[in-house]
């Protein structure tokens, strides 16, 4: 097992609380965040399967760390916007991450959702990455598409953030998992704030092992579903998202999810 690690750290690298545990750690934070604080997890190991909640207000995630640690700045300001306002504030924060069993890694779910994926490559995946984010405002920014919030009914702050893409015809956005995964559905969650909406009639799904191929969608505020033959993949991208005739220059991506299972060649499947 992992030994693993969490600190809370200042904007100066001073500790202000920490807690360490084989296999599993947790840490209660009774003090509000400051500008500058930062949640840091620590793993003995690389390329670990680990569950993580650095929130309790949102949950956990089953992430995928190449590196040996991981670290999560607080938001403050604009940043926050993107995120529940019941989000690291207060003055009791409870965090846990624990090493996860096999049949976890195994079990057929959404490979696409990380919570605490961040605008930056941090070495834990899911991570979610575009060529362009509207204005550079968090609540457009690529992470959004994968943070598990599927509201897509209106636009702009928390639950409705999304992934806009600054109105470029060449927009595409990447979802990485950090290593090989077996898919076979991918569902997206247009943003429909219609009539200020546009949308997509039809995407590119590209895939790294080479393969592509075009998705014709319709207008809809439900989810759409494409089921494909099963794949080995290390990342999945749309691009070519083709607008359709409508006046609105402003076509979203509320949430993409990517259903499936993990693969290990530990485990020889």
């Amino acid at each position: 097992m992992a030994m693993l690690a969490l600190k809370i750290l200042d904007r100066d690298g001073s500790t202000k609380a920490v807690s360490r545990g084989e296999g599993a750690v947790s840490l209660v934070h009774t003090a509000e965040y400051e500008e500058g604080d930062r949640i840091v997890l620590e793993s003995s190991k690389q390329d670990v399967h680990l569950r993580i909640q650095l929130d309790d207000a949102m949950g956990t995630s089953l992430c995928f760390l190449k590196a040996n640690s991981l670290c999560f700045t607080i938001p403050f300001g604009e940043k926050r916007t993107s995120y529940s306002p019941r989000a690291f504030t207060g003055n009791r924060h409870y965090l846990f991450v624990r090493e996860v069993e096999d049949e976890e890694i195994l079990n057929y779910r959404n490979l696409a959702v990380n919570v605490y994926d961040q605008h930056e490559d941090t070495g834990c995946y899911p991570h979610a990455h575009a060529n362009t984010e509207t204005r550079g405002e968090a609540v457009f920014a690529a992470r959004n598409a994968i943070d598990g919030v599927c509201e897509n009914r209106s636009h702009g702050e928390w639950p409705y953030e999304s992934w806009g893409i600054n109105r470029r015809d060449d927009a595409e956005i990447t979802v990485e998992f950090g290593r090989e995964v077996e898919i076979d559905r991918i569902v997206l969650y247009t943003r429909a704030d219609f009539p200020h909406d546009n949308w997509w009639k039809q995407v590119t799904v590209s895939f790294s092992d080479g393969t592509e191929m075009d998705w014709k969608m319709e207008k809809s505020v439900l989810p759409h579903s494409l089921a494909i033959e099963k794949k080995r993949v290390s990342w999945v991208k749309l691009s070519r998202l083709i607008r359709s005739e409508e006046p609105s220059p402003f076509p979203a991506l509320s949430q993409i999810e990517v259903y499936g299972r993990g693969f290990c060649s530990d485990f020889g499947i």
